[in-house]
């Protein structure tokens, strides 16, 4: 016989007919058991990974399972600051480089998204379909193009090289365009017969409405940047002045900075990069839920 029992927003639902109670306890409890072993398989790595970056190499290489070092030390990081491999410098430029970017992606991709949203032009459909049309285009075709281009302005090595490619980008584009559709016309309209200018609209009623979108825009430029590697290894690979953290890690990786590569450097190299965007995540990690589901709101 089938029973009912109450759902938390307060309607009655059927629990499965001649299942035994006992049964749906052993299918939550297996459930729950699966999920933790999961997530233990995804944070291990990184465990091990802080812990060794805290050991001196011979014992990374002899006992990198252990949970406790046997001597503790900050050999690594100080080798990170003060030695050959410039963290420092590296951190700086991928600083410089994610924050303009960011900006960049906030102003531009606003503008653009708004103007496909919001602006009755010829082609407007199709441009759109054309911005969309470059989302589907691996990001590692472009490569010699864009090496062709930076040549040709003069920019390789600068910071404009590193910069100004990534100002844009066409998904935040389309999540812009998407969050402008979802805002209802008549406060747009209501402004307009208050004698609101087209810019004064955007900038005065609709960016401020906008924050969560802006803010998901924000990290994913931000987070891109920070961790990227191809770009700044086309554009700056021969000005060691203008590397980032990406490109330093794999020299630390290539064992430039040694003979042979030292793991606790790597992996010390390694937290040292991670921990920004890992602050940024937790910290924004409603705006990166928030922002993703307004891409599918309308459209």
């Amino acid at each position: 016989m089938a029973t009912s029992v109450a759902t938390k927003g307060g309607a009655l639902e059927a629990s499965a007919p001649g299942r035994p109670t006992w049964l749906q306890g052993l299918i939550v409890i297996l459930s729950y058991a699966l999920l933790i072993a999961f997530a233990l398989a995804m944070i291990l790595p990184f465990i091990y990974s802080i812990i060794n970056s805290f050991k001196l190499p011979p014992e990374i290489a002899s006992h990198p399972e252990r949970l406790i070092p046997a001597e503790f030390t900050l050999r690594n990081y100080k080798l990170l600051t003060q030695g050959a491999a410039a963290v420092p410098l590296w951190t700086f430029n991928s600083a410089i480089v994610a924050a303009v970017i960011m900006a960049g992606h906030i102003a531009f991709d606003s503008l653009a998204g708004y103007a496909l949203a919001r602006l009755n032009f010829p082609g407007r459909g199709l441009i759109f379909l054309a911005i969309l049309g470059t989302m589907m285009i691996p990001g590692i075709v472009l490569i010699i193009p864009r090496f062709i281009v930076l040549k040709q302005l003069g920019w390789l090595g600068t910071y404009q090289g590193l910069m100004v490619p990534g100002l844009a980008d066409a998904f935040g584009i389309f999540l812009m365009k998407q969050f402008f559709e979802a805002i209802p016309g008549e406060i747009e309209e209501a402004a307009k017969i208050d004698g609101a200018s087209r810019f004064e609209m955007f900038w005065r009623i609709v960016m401020p409405m906008a924050g969560p979108a802006l803010a998901a825009l924000a990290i994913f430029g931000f987070q891109g940047s920070w961790n990227d590697l191809i770009g700044p290894l086309i554009v700056v690979a021969n000005n060691r002045q203008l590397w980032t953290l990406p490109l330093g890690l794999a020299l630390l990786k290539g064992g430039a900075v040694g003979s042979t590569l030292d793991w606790g450097l790597f992996l010390a190299g390694s937290l040292l990069t991670t921990l920004p965007m890992a602050f940024v995540f937790l910290f924004f990690q409603r705006y990166f839920i928030e922002g993703v589901s307004y891409s599918g709101l309308k459209g």
